[in-house]
């Protein structure tokens, strides 16, 4: 066997009031287009707190310190066999400054607060393993493997 590379990717989980913060991705992206997702990045050569704190200003408008950032949950996640696997980092954010507001226009469509008992659809399909599984308190998950 050899070492397998892997794709990190890091998801910023705002909460109130038992709802979460979830964006809805334009129809004219690659990825997931007009599918609801958290505010997310992939590492550039930073940690993965750096990486939450970049994300939160770039998707956001907000500021975050990362002493206000808590790991919630890991997704282990493989999209087809033979893809890249791709490590999903959630962070639960416990405070931060500024309103969130869509900061790319070109990436994203709406921005809006849902329940957990009532996410809406379509919703990135990890996303959604993941939202279930930190509502549940569970801080792990895979998804796309076989065993």
């Amino acid at each position: 066997m050899r070492p397998q590379l892997t794709i990190v990717g890091v998801h910023l989980v705002f909460e109130h009031l038992g709802q979460v913060l979830l964006q809805r991705r334009s129809p004219d992206v690659a990825f997931a287009p007009g599918a609801w997702h958290v505010p997310a990045g992939h590492l550039e050569e930073e940690s993965a707190t750096a990486c939450a704190v970049r994300e939160s200003g770039e998707e956001l408008g907000v500021r975050i310190d990362p002493q206000d950032l808590r790991l919630v949950h890991v997704l282990h996640y493989r999209d087809t066999l033979g893809s890249v696997p791709r490590m999903q980092l959630f962070f639960r954010v416990l405070s931060y400054a500024g309103t969130p507001k869509i900061c790319e226009p070109d990436r994203h469509a709406a921005l809006e607060w849902h329940p957990y008992a009532a996410l809406p659809t379509p919703l990135v399909d990890y996303t959604a393993v993941a939202l279930t599984a930190i509502a549940a308190g569970r801080p792990y998950a895979a998804m796309g493997w076989a065993a």
